[in-house]
């Protein structure tokens, strides 16, 4: 198991435009050649908008987008025509396939915060495909079979543990709160990359929140 602490990422946005960003993996001018993706994940995004802030239209290509609202309203609009608004605990997933391009903005009166992670597709190309899931249940994993890969949201009481899910590889991202995993304990921002996850406990030592990806072996 490796853990990256919230304060080793990678700093990026613009501060100055009401954007901060942390990447967890090698990206923009932070290029690592050690650090390029894990399984299927290839970003994990900390992204912080101020009021009005946002990214303007980009494209992607060949990768499947999901984005986890923390706090506040993430609007999104595609070249597909599709707009949607995401709020804190709604999932949202944008596989760009082929080609899309898209906007993501702050439209509200009070701060955002989301965490935005890109996966790998098996198979490239395709049609673009998006979707909003409302209130996604600790229960039910979000998969994402274009990448091999399951989501588990968790959200633990102080002192509530759970299992982390046996596979070849596990991401846990700490979105709140502090837990313990693997005799570690991480914090906010905080990640934990597990390779051949076998009997692992999430144990929460506040409440606390945070995201786990199941992936098979790349």
């Amino acid at each position: 198991m490796d853990v990256q602490r919230a304060g080793e990422r990678y700093p990026g946005g613009d501060p100055a435009a009401g954007i901060e960003s942390r990447h967890a993996f090698s990206f923009g001018p932070h290029y690592d050649p050690d650090n390029l993706r894990f399984g299927a994940l290839i970003a994990c995004n900390e992204e912080r908008l101020a009021p009005g802030a946002g990214f303007d239209e980009h494209p992607h290509s060949h990768t499947e987008i999901v984005t986890w609202v923390v706090e506040g309203e993430l609007t999104h609009r595609d070249s597909t025509g599709r707009e949607s608004l995401v709020r804190a605990g709604d999932l949202q997933r944008l596989s760009s396939a082929a080609g899309v391009r898209h906007v993501e903005r702050n439209d509200g009166d009070r701060p955002l915060t989301f965490v935005q992670m890109w996966l790998a597709p098996l198979t490239p190309g395709g049609d673009p495909f998006h979707e909003v899931v409302h209130g996604i249940a600790d229960s039910t994993p979000y998969a994402v079979p274009e990448a091999g890969a399951l989501l588990h949201v968790r959200r633990l009481g102080a002192g509530e543990r759970t299992a982390v899910p046996d596979a070849a590889r596990v991401y846990v991202h700490v979105v709140r709160g502090r837990v313990l995993v693997g005799g570690e304990v991480l914090g906010a921002g905080d990640a934990a990359r597990v390779t051949g996850a076998e009997g692992l406990e999430l144990a929460a030592e506040t409440a606390a929140e945070a995201l786990v990806w199941e992936m098979a072996d790349y």
